[in-house]
């Protein structure tokens, strides 16, 4: 493996926990910094898809709005694997995401655990997600 393999594994493994770290703080713009302006961002939850934005005014509007409804996010990335292909790369990632909401008058925690299928391109030698396709695979509710 090269060092070049090794420095394009590193810059995507950051990009994916700046995806979290900036989330998590609801640095929304931050956020969208880290897409291609014709990104696509889909959401299944149970097989299901329940939310489809292509571009960042799209997105910035969905993420805002969600941002509003959660008082806290926090964010655990596991594995994340990639196969590069010079100047675009594909991964595979899991996290675990919490969510408090206010609902009702009490505070709910929602746990989720969520593997992403990403398609990366180089831009102006930076790493940027182009396409990005969320699986919610388990969620968990319970007031706290």
């Amino acid at each position: 493996m090269t060092l070049e393999i090794l420095k394009t594994k590193e810059d995507l493994r950051n990009l994916i926990d700046d995806y979290a770290y900036l989330g998590d703080e609801k640095k929304i713009p931050q956020v969208m910094d880290l897409f291609t302006p014709d990104l696509t961002y889909q959401v299944y939850m149970n097989g299901n898809l329940v939310s489809s934005v292509s571009g960042r005014e799209d997105m910035e509007n969905n993420f805002n709005g969600h941002a509003n409804e959660v008082k806290t996010y926090f964010t655990l990335n596991g594995q994340h694997t990639v196969k590069i292909d010079g100047e675009s790369a594909t991964g595979i990632s899991f996290s675990q995401l919490k969510m408090i909401r206010e609902v009702e008058g009490k505070d709910v925690l929602t746990d989720y655990s969520v593997k992403y299928e990403d398609f990366y391109v180089n831009q102006n030698g930076n790493w940027l997600i182009k396409d990005r396709v969320a699986h919610f695979l388990i969620i968990e509710s319970r007031a706290v």
